[in-house]
């Protein structure tokens, strides 16, 4: 075996996983094959809001749409949502349909980048993925506060941006922290890879790199944004923080920089992630906030969801997976 796949053997056992089967490269190597868990979605299918789901048809790292939920044809709420919390829209779901019985399984709903999100409104609303093209106009649009307020200003969504819960920062480790990371300075190491959220669409490296600064100047921020992603050692993030865990639990990557509720959920689920919590000092608060997009079919429907995220009942589920209300 090589000096290599020895290493990512190791790392991936030493995280928790059981490798059920080894497969041979084309130039005879053992590579490992890893269990399902690993790629999304984590959830069984309960981010799949329909009431006849039809054909099962999920094909780990092959045919997959973890970021697209429900059934897109003649939805009733259309919510465009930043992906830093996929995890808790089924909960949330689940709980605004029982409020709401007339759109029981009759909400769709998205999970990319903000940034992705706002290029898809440009395009009216067309996406494509792999061979599939399809075209779904949001009613709604959710994600950090400054971004909401700024495409309000741009009259894409209407007023008011309604901001309704805070996280903030932490770094997520492989559990066991083979590579022993401690602190945020730590991930300047030349010996640690690093899984990073994307600063071309993803608001949350904002958050990030302003945290970094906190800890080690602006050279720590070069160290992780510039110089390890020139070395091949920083990996920045092609969809969003889902990303992160899969790398860490395929050992590709040592940490990575997420919202700590997204390394909660990770542990909640039984995947072998763990944390490293950000001192107060250094960590940074996010604010999430959302708004009904201009000229929404469903305004309605979208008022009541941005009404049910700052009730009791949205604000217990956030509270779950670490979220704060916001005051």
């Amino acid at each position: 075996m090589r000096p290599s796949l020895k290493r990512v053997v190791a790392s991936v056992l030493y995280a928790g996983l059981a490798l059920p089967a080894l497969a041979a490269d084309a130039g005879g190597a053992k590579v490992p094959l890893y269990p399902p868990s690993v790629y999304p979605p984590w959830q069984k299918g309960a981010n799949n809001d329909v009431a006849e789901r039809g054909l099962e048809f999920t094909v780990p790292e092959v045919d997959n749409l973890p970021d697209f939920h429900g059934n897109p044809i003649d939805a009733k709420l259309v919510l465009y949502v930043g992906g830093n919390y996929f995890f808790a829209l089924a909960p949330l779901v689940k709980a605004f349909e029982a409020e709401n019985p007339d759109l029981k399984g009759r909400i769709f709903w998205e999970t990319l980048p903000p940034g992705l999100l706002v290029k898809q409104m440009d395009a009216g609303g067309t996406i494509t993925v792999g061979n599939m093209t399809w075209t779904v106009k949001p009613d709604a649009y959710l994600a950090g506060m400054q971004a909401v307020q700024r495409l309000v200003g741009e009259g894409k969504l209407e007023q008011p941006a309604v901001p309704y819960v805070s996280n903030v920062l932490a770094i997520m480790i492989p559990k066991g922290n083979p590579a022993h990371i401690a602190k945020l300075s730590d991930l300047a190491r030349k010996d640690v890879r690093l899984a990073m959220p994307n600063p071309y669409f993803e608001g949350v490296t904002d958050q990030i790199k302003i945290s970094l600064k906190k800890a080690g100047g602006d050279g720590l921020v070069t160290s992780v944004y510039d110089t390890k992603v020139k070395d091949g050692s920083t990996y920045l993030t092609q969809i969003h923080h889902r990303e992160t865990p899969m790398f860490l639990m395929q050992a590709r990557a040592d940490a990575g920089v997420t919202w700590r509720s997204e390394a909660i959920f990770q542990e909640q689920v039984g995947n072998p992630i763990a944390h490293v919590d950000i001192p107060d000092a250094e960590n940074t608060t996010g604010i999430y906030a959302g708004a009904v997009v201009k000229g929404a079919a469903h305004k309605d429907a979208a008022l009541k969801w941005l009404a049910f995220l700052k009730s009791p009942a949205g604000a217990k589920i956030f509270a779950g997976y670490g979220f704060k209300p916001y005051p």
